[in-house]
Formats: C-alpha cells, sequence, structure tokens
C-alpha cells in the first residue's frame, strides 16, 4: 500500500507542480511588460525634456545675442526711479510758446540704469547728470505742439523723452519713462 500511495502522491505533486508552472509564466509576463513600457516612457520623457531645454536654450541665447534695445529693455537689473522735478509737484513748463499761454504740470519718473555709475552712486543721482536729464527733458516738453500732449500720442512722448535722455546721457541710461501726472490748462 505504501508503494500505491507514493505513485498517487507523484501524480499530485506533478500537477501541482504543473499548475504552478503555467501560472508562474503568466505572472511573469506582465510585470515584464510594464517594465519594458515604463522604461520607453522614461526615456521618452528625458528625450523630450532634452530637447525643449535645448530649443529654449538657444531661443534665450539668440535673443540676448541680438543686442538691440528692445532685447536690452526686456531683460534688465531693477533699476532706480528717479523723478523729475519737485518731489511733490512735478514739472511746470510753460508749453506751445509765449503766444500760447498753456501751462504744464506734469510728473515724470525716470527709470534708471543702476549700473551707469557716472549717473547713479548708492541710489542717488550724480547732480551734473540729473541736470542735463531735467535741460533735456525740459527742451522736449516745450518744444512739444499742443497737439503732442493729446492722451493719445503720450506714447510717443515717453519714447522721444527716453531717447532723448539716453542721447544725453549714453545709451543704455534710461529703462523706462513713466507719467504720473499730467495737467494741461
Amino acid at each position: 500500500m505504501a508503494d500505491e500511495k507514493k505513485p498517487a502522491d507523484d501524480a499530485k505533486k506533478d500537477d501541482a507542480a504543473a499548475a504552478e508552472g503555467e501560472e508562474a509564466p503568466k505572472k511573469k509576463k506582465p510585470p515584464m511588460v510594464f517594465i519594458i513600457a515604463g522604461v520607453l516612457v522614461l526615456v521618452g520623457l528625458l528625450l523630450a525634456g532634452g530637447i525643449a531645454y535645448f530649443v529654449t536654450s538657444r531661443m534665450v541665447s539668440s535673443q540676448q545675442s541680438s543686442g538691440g534695445e528692445a532685447a536690452y529693455s526686456k531683460y534688465h537689473d531693477p533699476g532706480v526711479f528717479i523723478k523729475l522735478g519737485d518731489a511733490k509737484e512735478g514739472l511746470l513748463v510753460n508749453v506751445g510758446g509765449i503766444k500760447a499761454q498753456r501751462f504744464l504740470k506734469i510728473g515724470i519718473v525716470l527709470e534708471m540704469n543702476p549700473g551707469k555709475k557716472d549717473i547713479i552712486t548708492e541710489g542717488k543721482m550724480n547732480p551734473v547728470a540729473e541736470t542735463r536729464m531735467l535741460d533735456t527733458v525740459l527742451q522736449i516738453l516745450r518744444s512739444e505742439p499742443i497737439e503732442g500732449f493729446d492722451a493719445m500720442k503720450q506714447e510717443e512722448l515717453k519714447d522721444k523723452i527716453k531717447t532723448e535722455v539716453n542721447h544725453e546721457l549714453g545709451e543704455g541710461s534710461v529703462y523706462n519713462v513713466y507719467i504720473t501726472s499730467f495737467i494741461l490748462q
């Protein structure tokens, strides 16, 4: 009887091993597929990230190397803000000539380049540069015709002030011009 039980037990063991053998490859295949898919996705993401970095670094470097005032004024260090004229009142200018009898009360703030050490020192304006800048702005305002002070032409006036002051003090001295108050009588 002992001999008869052994073959039956061996058959049961073979069936169990066969069943495990069939189940084992089925369990191993899905994880292998997921691992391969995961590696492919990871490689794809790394490749896409590398391409994106390459393209953006090329675009930024080409914008910076192209120079010009547009690239220079778009990316700059924070400027030093200088208000022209009286701290509260701004500038009071006779515009349109003597016969026009018109007055302009205007507040102008210039954002200056802090890197220009001959103009700005320790956050304050050099008195000689301030006088030259104020003279230039007053000449522009006095020579502008009355029609030039129209609200629709305010951007042109700001560009003209920026260009002329940069010409007087050196290119890149003024980042932006802001008009904070404007009264024409």
